[in-house]
């Protein structure tokens, strides 16, 4: 992703918002401006929590161009409490084994560098295991 769409899309990445659909009250994660569930317009911003559960995994071990660093990871299905599922990079697992219904949450990190010559780093949400106090 080159670094002026990734700024564009800086508040879903940074923050995770999405919209909120004014009719049928669905949760919409990335915007689309029009609701998935009853096709009318939504543009209301809203703030999603950033905790969920990992609906599926997989890990990569052949990473794509620009991420070879970072391989072997793991790539997971996140299905967020209010409802949509989105795809992240689980980080921070220390080790631990990952399962389906594993709690997550939220947590910006570095997803990689656009360019050596240019020295932009691109940060973006990744997911990691949330504790349990």
């Amino acid at each position: 992703m080159e670094s002026p769409r990734h700024w564009r899309l800086k508040k879903q990445r940074y923050a995770l918002i999405g919209e909120e659909c004014p009719h049928c009250k669905a949760k919409i994660f990335p915007p689309r401006d029009v609701c998935p569930e009853c096709g009318l317009e939504a543009k209301t911003a809203y703030q999603f929590s950033g905790k969920g559960k990992v609906y599926s995994y997989t890990t990569i071990n052949e990473a794509p161009s620009g991420f070879q660093d970072m391989s072997p990871y793991a790539i997971a299905l996140v299905k967020l409490e209010e409802g949509p599922i989105v795809t992240a990079q689980l980080t921070d697992l220390g080790g631990e084994s990952i399962w389906v219904g594993m709690p997550v949450e939220m947590v910006t990190r570095k997803l990689r560098n656009d360019g050596d010559e240019r020295g932009v780093i691109l940060y973006g949400y990744k997911f990691r295991p949330a504790f349990q106090a």
